[in-house]
């Protein structure tokens, strides 16, 4: 989540106008994130998310991700609930951009995994996987690996920090591309599960926010993602894999759904491909993101730092041990 957009007292008007089942008072801008601009909404009792949508979210894929929550929360999968206007739509116009409200997820994310988070993760997604199964939406992966080329092509490698990484990125994206697995289980996954998407309370993982990248791909890419996303430690400057971590996210995942031993054996390049992903989307905001905007920026070294970690693993097993 942050803030690109800035909305005032007047935009609250025209949004109490649209969702008049809910007198929205009050309104503050969230920082976290790097995607999309977030305020938390106010009503007397309630708390909301009023999301409206930036680059890299299409205008016409929105309605997929309201429906997927919607259909999610039938199956009791905790996640955030979108609010219908008036009109019975899910979308509005604001600031000539589109938006939406969400229902608040209590609880908050943590800053640090402990080992029983891990596994209470994996098994939260795969009862996902299983739900969305039966969930008949569809929408490609923008940001698989197969759709990367022009993200990596409008990156300007003109900052100091990332001199020489250029031959790197590119060497490494052609080797990840040839060796991507073909035919693994597959269905809608959410695509971003981050620390910051994944809410606790009282130390017990209390639900997920943060659908705008699902999207139908292998469930097995999810599992990388989440490697890559919480089971690395940081160390001063260093990124070190935690193989325990792993390992109770997969066993917490199996305890649902199993994984097959062609799933097992892409790991490796999914893992790859997942911080491929992450390397380039944070180059880019790196160099392109408006010092007007209020958001966090992300380092991308230390998803370098993950891409040479996984080209030195081979297997399976070389992630549990």
């Amino acid at each position: 989540m942050a803030v690109y957009t800035k909305i005032d007292k007047k935009d609250l008007l025209y949004i109490n106008k649209k969702f008049r089942s809910k007198k929205f008072v009050g309104f503050k801008g969230i920082k976290q994130g790097i995607e999309n601009t977030n305020y938390l909404l106010k009503s007397k009792n309630e708390k909301f998310i009023l999301t409206i949508f930036e680059k890299r979210v299409s205008k016409k894929e929105v309605p997929f991700f309201m429906k997927l929550m919607d259909q999610l929360n039938n199956f009791k999968i905790n996640c955030p609930k979108p609010l219908k206007t008036y009109q019975g739509n899910y979308l509005i116009k604001l600031k000539n951009k589109t938006a939406c409200i969400v229902s608040f997820l209590k609880g908050k994310d943590k800053k640090i995994l402990n080992l029983k988070n891990c596994y209470s993760i994996g098994k939260m997604v795969a009862q996902m996987h299983y739900s969305t199964n039966k969930i008949r939406l569809y929408r490609k992966n923008s940001m698989g690996i197969r759709n990367l080329n022009p993200l990596l092509n409008s990156i300007k490698f003109k900052s100091n920090k990332f001199t020489n990484i250029e031959k790197f990125l590119k060497k490494n994206f052609i080797d990840i591309k040839k060796k991507w697995p073909k035919k693994l289980p597959n269905g809608i996954i959410h695509g971003d599960l981050f620390i910051d998407n994944i809410f606790f309370k009282n130390n017990k993982l209390s639900g997920i926010i943060d659908f705008y990248f699902a999207a139908n791909d292998y469930f097995m890419y999810e599992i990388a993602i989440c490697v890559n996303a919480l089971c690395f430690d940081k160390k001063n400057s260093k990124f070190l894999i935690n193989k325990k971590k792993i390992k109770k996210l997969i066993k917490g995942y199996e305890s649902i759904r199993k994984i097959s031993i062609k799933e097992k054996n892409s790991l490796n390049i999914l893992c790859r491909g997942a911080a491929m992903r992450y390397f380039l989307t944070r180059l880019y905001d790196y160099t392109n993101t408006p010092k007007t905007a209020l958001i966090k920026i992300k380092d991308p070294r230390e998803y370098y730092q993950k891409i040479v970690t996984h080209k030195n693993i081979k297997t399976f097993k070389d992630y549990l041990k």
